[in-house]
């Protein structure tokens, strides 16, 4: 695996994860009831589990959930990279969705104090994750083209994963269960 390939794979999981965003934006801006109904799902799913915990608790449910993606995503490339495209097109469609409706509401301030923080690591992770699963997804494809062997080609990427993803997934969690509430109540 050259640096390029990993360039490019995380430049085409970007443009994966982008595209479904701005569906998920288009399709709340069309019908902020659509909006609605993804939060009301994220928020019966995700948030209230979340929100009667301490922050030190916080950050450990919220690098565990960010990991099991990420690791989902890595080694979703098994399947070709299908697991990954879709788990990065879903994630990028709640993800648009409920920053849409959050905009209309809220407004762009609170959107980027409640993102930018943790997001700046956390995003990286994620679109990395997925640039390593379109990488095991192209190994696995050279093995069955008689060309590779899938699980020596896995190990560089599971290294990588280890030493850059893993990192990033902690960092994100700190900050958005120690510094990003203090950011938002400032705003807010």
């Amino acid at each position: 695996m050259s640096e390029g390939s990993l360039v490019r794979a995380t430049g085409l999981a970007a443009v994966f994860f982008a595209v479904s965003i701005g569906f998920g934006v288009a399709a709340v801006f069309r019908d902020p009831g659509v909006g609605a109904e993804v939060m009301a799902l994220f928020s019966e799913q995700v948030v209230a589990g979340l929100l009667s915990d301490s922050p030190a608790v916080l950050a450990v449910k919220l690098f565990l959930n960010n990991l099991s993606t990420c690791l989902l995503l890595f080694l979703g490339g098994v399947s070709l990279g299908v697991v990954t495209v879709l788990i990065l097109s879903v994630n990028g469609l709640l993800i648009g969705a409920v920053t849409e409706l959050v905009r209309q509401q809220q407004g762009m301030l609170y959107i980027a104090a409640a993102l930018l923080p943790h997001g700046i690591f956390e995003i990286p992770a994620f679109l990395i994750a997925g640039g390593l699963g379109l990488l095991l997804g192209r190994e696995v494809i050279a093995e069955w083209h008689g060309s590779g062997d899938a699980a020596a080609g896995a190990l560089p990427l599971a290294r990588l994963f280890l030493r850059v993803v893993v990192p990033l997934l902690a960092v994100a969690a700190a900050v958005e269960a120690f510094i990003t509430p203090a950011i938002l109540s400032m705003i807010a």
